[in-house]
């Protein structure tokens, strides 16, 4: 009994872990001569979002139109 209770919980503990993996997501800093700095962050569902608003743009399409209307993102 105390093993099968033991496997459940390395088992539920795994699981959150692995979960909680799901959710990080990266930021860039984007500017413009147009406006201030600001942030855009990849979220777990591969989707940019701007101020903690997902755009419902992919992430990298979204950098892409950013950077053809004249913004800088990221380090280079």
């Amino acid at each position: 009994m105390y093993r099968q209770i033991s496997f459940l919980s390395l088992l539920l503990t795994v699981f959150i872990i692995s979960c909680k993996e799901d959710d990080t997501r990266s930021c860039t800093t984007c500017s413009s001569p147009q406006t201030a700095d600001f942030e855009v962050c990849e979220e777990s569902d591969g989707n940019a979002s701007v101020n903690g608003e997902n755009t419902g743009t992919s992430f990298q399409v979204y950098i892409t139109g950013l950077e053809d209307a004249g913004a800088t993102c990221g380090g280079g």
